[in-house]
């Protein structure tokens, strides 16, 4: 396939146009694509685009499974009581709620855009110039992250109710990690080393993440001189509050006319997210759904250890396969409206490919969930390599600037994952630590990992193989669209902090003013999205 810098630069003027009207005689399949009008193969293109997003959000579910078994792992500490001389055994979580937010959390929600990035560099590797697709992509995920899904948490909590961030001094360092990330980039890009990116800046900005990780960290546990004197305040005993799910013992789940719930339904209520690492300990059992189905785990000490039964296991991967070949539920046979159900299993047709491709990903309960874990990583990044090719021909075909795809369309599918992760943390969770951690982290992996790393990946190349560095592709419209995300940024970060003072919380409040606070933070959003657009393809 023809690269994508054949179609970036305008030779005349140093800018990239808009639009373009050469034939692109690139395919994605088959070459009798190139004999059809380019207006039909450009709709075909973008369907395929959201598709791609399609399964993306589906993959992310179970994603989100594994992360939570993952962080659910506990260890045994024994400690002996000064007072009584006798032995204390408990069970502690081994992730650190600060860095379980920062790591699996903004991370595997960003792993898209990072996959996405990393592909193009290494489709890039060998060539001076960088791709504009990782850079682009990333910078835009940024807005959509600060801008769109601040304005879905603001107004998801019920009306009058106040969710506010509990521990000021974490937020204030991963807000700072956040800002500066962008603040060195443009560093970089302008005033460093302008136009060109060097192997020691790719190597200083994947370093900084470790710098972020320790910083968080020390301001979690307070350590002198490394954290801000603010007090914390009060954690929720329970972090997440506790849910009623019914429950079906897992040895009557495969009976032969056993009810079957459905994947599709986990936009509702099937889906267990990564926030559930927040909970405390109950002291009963709990439940949760898996795959659709409900299998009892005790919540005692023990229960991140659990390892469930080999055939367990075998019962409830072959449900997987079960629920991916099913089109209708019991719930959606209750419905009336016969419309309504043709609709649901027209939908539940669509997502079937994808979900019989993820039912081949193992059971979380295996290995703490790191097979499942890989597994999904494994997916995800299939996925943003069929969306890198798509998004090729569609710059191909329409002659539209690569940049401006990667700033709305790739940006807002890539991002579905944050957006999902936020609204359940701004839903289900006391306070809104992890819903706008979850934002803030994540713009600070999008350039210490998601361009560090493929930047780093491009020049370490070239400078092995050429001595050179790597050239940056209109880096004056990166770097504007760079000034124009840090001033809308200050306006958002602004308002939040009024929040704070007047009502006392950052999300929710008295409906009106939280529909006056989304529609601003869009506002913010389509100024970012018009501005970096128009610049970048030479307009203004």
């Amino acid at each position: 396939m023809t690269s994508l810098g054949n179609y970036t630069t305008d030779s005349t003027n140093g800018h990239s146009n808009i639009l373009r009207h050469e034939k692109c005689d690139a395919y994605l399949l088959v070459h009798l694509e190139t004999a059809l009008g380019e207006g039909f193969r450009t709709f075909l293109y973008f369907l395929g685009l959201a598709y791609c997003f399609i399964g993306l959000s589906a993959i992310t579910a179970r994603f989100f499974r594994s992360m939570e078994s993952v962080v659910k792992h506990s260890r045994t500490v024994e400690t002996t009581d000064s007072l009584t001389n006798t032995k204390i055994v408990k069970n502690e979580k081994v992730w650190n709620y600060t860095i379980a937010d920062i790591t699996l959390l903004a991370f595997g929600t960003s792993f898209p855009q990072i996959s996405l990035a990393t592909i193009d560099a290494i489709r890039n590797i060998g060539k001076l110039y960088a791709g504009g697709l990782g850079p682009g992509t990333l910078v835009g995920s940024a807005a959509f992250d600060l801008f769109p899904i601040h304005a879905v948490c603001v107004v998801v909590p019920k009306a009058g109710e106040l969710k506010k961030i509990s521990d000021i001094g974490v937020w204030l360092v991963e807000l700072f990690w956040s800002f500066w990330a962008y603040i060195w980039l443009y560093i970089i890009l302008e005033v460093w080393t302008p136009n060109v990116v060097t192997l020691w800046e790719s190597v200083l900005t994947v370093l900084q993440f470790g710098l972020l990780l320790i910083h968080a960290y020390a301001q979690d546990k307070r350590w002198p001189y490394l954290s801000l004197p603010l007090e914390r305040a009060e954690r929720p005993e329970e972090w997440v509050p506790a849910e009623v799910v019914k429950y079906r013992p897992l040895d009557k789940v495969h009976e032969p006319h056993s009810e079957v719930s459905q994947v599709g339904e986990e936009e509702n209520s099937g889906i267990v997210d990564i926030f559930s690492i927040h909970s405390g300990e109950g002291t009963g059992h709990f439940y949760r759904n898996l795959a659709g189905e409900d299998v009892t785990e005790s919540s005692t000490p023990n229960s991140g250890n659990i390892i469930p039964e080999e055939s367990d296991i075998l019962s409830i991967w072959k449900h997987q396969f079960v629920d991916a070949l099913m089109l209708e539920s019991t719930e959606s046979r209750k419905l009336n409206n016969i419309y309504l159900r043709v609709a649901r299993i027209f939908w539940q047709s669509l997502l079937l490919p994808w979900k019989l491709l993820f039912a081949f990903v193992p059971p979380y309960q295996i290995a703490h969930g790191w097979i499942a874990f890989i597994c999904s990583l494994i997916f995800i990044s299939g996925i943003a390599y069929a969306v890198t090719k798509i998004t090729d021909l569609i710059s191909c075909v329409t002659g539209i600037n690569p940049y401006v795809i990667a700033f709305t369309a790739l940006a807002s599918g890539t991002s579905w994952p944050d957006l999902v992760a936020s609204k359940i943390a701004a839903e289900r969770q006391l306070t809104a630590d992890s819903a706008i951690a979850n934002i803030t982290c994540s713009n600070s992996v999008n350039i210490y990992i998601g361009i560090g790393v493929p930047w780093l990946i491009d020049t370490l190349y070239n400078y092995i193989a050429y001595n050179e560095p790597l050239r940056i592709d209109n880096a004056e419209g990166l770097s504007f669209s760079l000034l124009v995300f840090f001033s809308t940024s200050v306006a958002c970060i602004g308002v939040l902090v009024f929040r704070r003072l007047t009502i006392g919380a950052e999300l929710g409040g008295p409906r009106v003013w939280a529909w006056v606070t989304c529609i601003f933070f869009m506002l913010l959003w389509l100024i970012f999205v018009v501005l970096s657009s128009l610049r970048v393809s030479g307009i203004i």
